[in-house]
Formats: C-alpha cells, structure tokens, sequence
C-alpha cells in the first residue's frame, strides 16, 4: 500500500527591486540668484561645489548600478561652472547614459552669446536643456534669456523642455452651491526658502489633514539628487544617505525606508506623525504638507544631522 506524502511548501515574498533610474546631480549650490521658492536655499553665496574627481567618481559608482538612464546636472546654477559641467557631460556620455541640464539661462543675455554657449553642449548630445522661465526667474518684463535659450537650443537641435512655476495665490473652492473655502494655488511646494518665505497670509490646513506625502515616492525612488557634500537626497534635505562614506550600490541595496528615521513616520501618516513619533508640538498654521514637513525637519537637523544634509538646504 502506497503512503501519500505531503509536502509542505513555504512561499517567500521577496521585497519589491528599488531601482533607480536617473541621477541628479547637484553640482553647486552657488546660484546667480536668491530665489523665494528654492527648495535648498541657494544663493550667491554658497559655496558648495563638486570637483572634478568627485564627478568621476560618482559616475563611476552610478555605472555601478546598472539601472540608471539618465543623469541631470543642476544646482543652483550649474553654467557658473562651465568647463566642470562640460566635462561632466562628457563623462556622463562616455558612460552611456542620457544627459539633461537644468538652467535659468543667466548666460544668454543675447541670442549671439546663447548660439556660443550651447553650441559645445550641442556636440556632446544631451537629451533634455530644461529652461526656469516664469516671473519668479525673470528679472523683469525685458528679461528675455530663457527665450534665447530656447531659440538658440531650437536652431541647434537640442531638446528643451520649459519649467514654469506659478506664484502662489489663493482661490476659493466649492461645490453643490455651497460657499467655497479658500486654497492655494501655484506652482510652488513650499520647501526650503518657499516655507520661510512665500507661505505668509495663505490659508492654512488642519493638522489631520497633514497625513500623507504627495509628492514622493519613498518606498521606491526612482531618482534621488546627490550634492558635492556627497548627500543622497530622497528630498531635498532628506538623506538616504553620504556616497563619500558609503557606495551607492551599498546606499540603495541597504536602503529600509521604514527604519529611516524621518522617512520611517512620515510613511506611517505623513508629517502629522513625523511630529508625534519626534514629540514635536504643532499646530494649525501650516499651508500644506511640505510647509510642515520642513518646519518640522528643520528643527531635527541637531538630531539627525545624517539624514537632514546639508544643512545649507535648512537656511543654516
């Protein structure tokens, strides 16, 4: 008589693959301006910039991966180092990768001088030139740079895209004929410089209200911002962690978002429960989750220094 043997089987289920997919690379936090609405609170007088073996390295450890596409270099303002940023585009080339550049385009202050600073970038073959053009980039009705820019890039071949941010206002909202509420509207999430500075007489939300990010994806970024200091930024200001003291490979494979400490409770409800996990006290006087969120990540930095860098993205 046969005996049937039973076979108990255990299904494992693997965590998701992070993979990422394009690099930003910070490369300064100099800027030619002093913009509201930045996110990392760049100016003329930061000084925070990649060098040269820096950039090699970083893209020798972005090779590393494997998943990556595409790198952007950005800032601040990264046509104030020209030839670091020629360079890097050769090299990010050469590694087989697309390239894109972010710019306010302070350099084309004619259609001639336009023509003669892109037509080197036009020879290396980026995939994207994204030009700032809104009023909170112009200097005035008569500033048409990023128009030079783009018309120059256009005559060259070279793929531009527009980034257009809106001022913040207020509108109301309603429905069913009931009397609306007032909101805010605009392009600008308020980090950074935006949360200090343009956040006055805007509406605020109530506290349980705050309990979600829009905005990124922390369980599996596809892109993170990487500064010269070496940061890994998931957002601007919050760190994964430094790729001068630990590979990328490494940063991303070991990479528990529940365990970060920051990004860990603001999965579990957003910045509401960020302040309850952190014993911060709060209250009702916050425009969105970002403006809250940043408040409250602004007074951790003395207690997560590696996870809230650099300090520079905090006004410090």
């Amino acid at each position: 008589m046969l005996r049937k043997r039973f076979i108990r089987l255990r299904i494992v289920i693997l965590p998701e693959e992070k993979v990422l997919k394009g690099i930003h690379v910070l490369l300064t936090l100099k800027c030619t301006n002093q913009c509201d609405h930045c996110f990392l609170h760049c100016s003329p007088a930061r000084e925070a910039t990649f060098t040269l073996g820096q950039l090699r390295s970083l893209i020798r450890q972005t090779e590393e991966l494997g998943t990556v596409n595409i790198v952007y270099f950005e800032g601040g303002e990264p046509f104030l180092f020209y030839p670091l940023l020629l360079e890097g585009l050769r090299m990010v080339r050469a590694a087989r990768f697309n390239a894109g550049i972010v710019s306010n385009c302070y350099w084309a202050t004619s259609p001639e001088d336009a023509l003669i600073w892109l037509a080197p970038i036009r020879e290396l073959g980026i995939a994207d030139l994204s030009i700032s053009d809104d009023d909170l980039h112009r200097l005035d009705q008569n500033d048409h740079r990023a128009g030079f820019a783009r018309d120059a890039a256009q005559q060259l071949g070279i793929p531009t895209s527009t980034i257009c941010i809106d001022t913040p206002n207020i509108s109301r909202s309603g429905n069913a004929g009931r009397k609306g509420k007032p909101v805010t509207g605009g392009g600008v999430l308020f980090r950074g410089r935006a949360a200090e500075k343009l956040t006055k007489g805007l509406p605020v939300r109530q506290l349980d209200q705050l309990t979600t990010c829009p905005h990124e994806d922390f369980l599996n970024p596809e892109r993170v911002h990487i500064d010269a200091y070496g940061n890994v930024h998931l957002c601007q200001g919050l760190s994964m962690g430094n790729v001068w003291k630990r590979p990328l490979s490494e940063l991303i494979r070991g990479y528990d978002p529940q365990a970060h400490p920051i990004v860990g409770p603001l999965l579990r409800g957003g910045p509401r429960r960020l302040a309850a996990e952190s014993g911060l006290t709060i209250s009702d006087n916050y425009v969105d989750e970002c403006h809250l969120c940043y408040a409250l990540r602004k007074q951790l930095v003395p207690y997560y220094a590696t996870y809230l860098a650099p300090k520079e993205c905090y006004g410090l």
